[in-house]
């Protein structure tokens, strides 16, 4: 083996015999699930007050899912809802991911996609001034928001918008918080999944304040 592979620089001698980094490095990821996991309850709320959800979709419950290495950091995803079956995809994923961002993302294929994607477009404009993105990669499992993967919905129309989508088997609309807004990250997230949820053509029953 190359010695220069296995060779540490400075930095990595200094991390690799300090064992506080990794300590806290724990303690932010408990942190962010932490968030994720009040998200989650708030989510299911919401969820469960609102009428014409189709019925394979309501009765799967949430999940969080915890990883060290999408694109080499580690990152927390919550999916909810989050029905995954045969190409006919209803899913709005919220992410934690290390060093980038907290995020929303809608997730549609199949029947799913043909059914609400009139909802959506109905909902274009409100949309497009939230700032919310959608993906243009074919890889529709990559989460970052790059060029090569998504473009803001400013750049386009609503006929445009539409064209798209009907071009391609499946939808994701997303939007992304900075880590500096740590505090606001859970009403945030809460809010944005409300605003998916009416973009999708429902009303939430829960008036409840703090949602």
């Amino acid at each position: 083996m190359d010695k220069a592979k296995i060779r540490l620089s400075p930095k990595e001698a200094d991390l690799v015999s300090n064992a506080d980094w990794i300590l806290t490095k724990n303690g932010i990821l408990l942190k962010a699930r932490y968030i994720l996991e009040e998200v989650q309850e708030k989510q299911q709320r919401i969820f469960n007050s609102i009428a014409g959800v189709p019925s394979e979709v309501r009765h799967i419950p949430p999940k969080i899912s915890k990883g060290e290495n999408y694109l080499g950091l580690p990152y927390l995803i919550l999916d909810y809802p989050r029905y995954f079956e045969h190409d006919n995809y209803f899913a709005i994923r919220t992410m934690f991911w290390w060093g980038n961002f907290f995020s929303i993302t809608l997730h549609m294929s199949g029947a799913h996609k043909d059914r609400y994607l009139p909802s959506l477009t109905e909902s274009f404009a409100e949309m497009k001034e939230s700032g919310i993105y959608f993906c243009i990669n074919e890889d529709e499992w990559q989460h970052h928001l790059g060029p090569d993967n998504y473009l803001a919905l400013k750049s386009m129309d609503d006929a445009a918008f539409v064209k798209h989508m009907q071009a391609r088997p499946f939808i994701k609309l997303a939007r992304s918080y900075p880590l500096k807004e740590w505090e606001k990250a859970e009403e945030t997230l809460v809010g944005a999944f409300r605003q998916m949820i009416e973009w999708l053509g429902f009303n939430s029953l829960d008036d409840e304040k703090g949602l």
